[in-house]
């Protein structure tokens, strides 16, 4: 199966920073990646415990169909390296940083050029929001995490 146009999204980039990296996919094609790579343009230290913002030296037009999320390295997550805040709206024009927190106990380095995120392209959809009495009944009910019993 190949990615036709109606598969493809074009965002443009441009760069802060000379040192600065397009985010790219690490692997293309029919079995390829599901998000881009983001990666760091100056080296930071994040501290245990310590949330920081890593700059990437680049910002991004989105057409107004689209925008992108900012997901996890499956890497850096077994090392205690999360991110958070990570919606990029279409109408955003500065530059991507990636907000990162260090659950680990011990301090973490990234050097410029590392890959700190991956960025997942989303559709965007505006949904109405009805307010009603009361919700139909499903199966799952009102349980939450952990209804499923693992």
């Amino acid at each position: 199966m190949t990615l036709g146009v109606e598969d493809s999204v074009r965002v443009r980039v441009m760069k802060l920073h000379p040192e600065a990296q397009l985010p790219r996919y690490a692997h293309v094609g029919e079995f390829g990646d599901l998000a881009a790579d983001l990666y760091a343009v100056v080296a930071a230290t994040l501290d245990a415990g310590a949330t920081m913002a890593v700059a990437t030296g680049v910002a991004m037009e989105f057409p107004a169909t689209h925008g992108a999320l900012v997901e996890d390295r499956s890497g850096l997550a077994m090392r205690g390296i999360t991110t958070l805040a990570g919606v990029i709206d279409p109408g955003y024009r500065g530059e991507i940083k990636v907000v990162m927190t260090n659950l680990s106990t011990a301090a973490v380095e990234i050097k410029a050029g590392d890959r700190i995120a991956q960025l997942r392209i989303v559709r965007k959809i505006e949904a109405e929001f009805e307010e009603v009495r009361e919700l139909r009944e499903a199966p799952r009910g009102i349980k939450g995490f952990g209804s499923t019993g693992s």
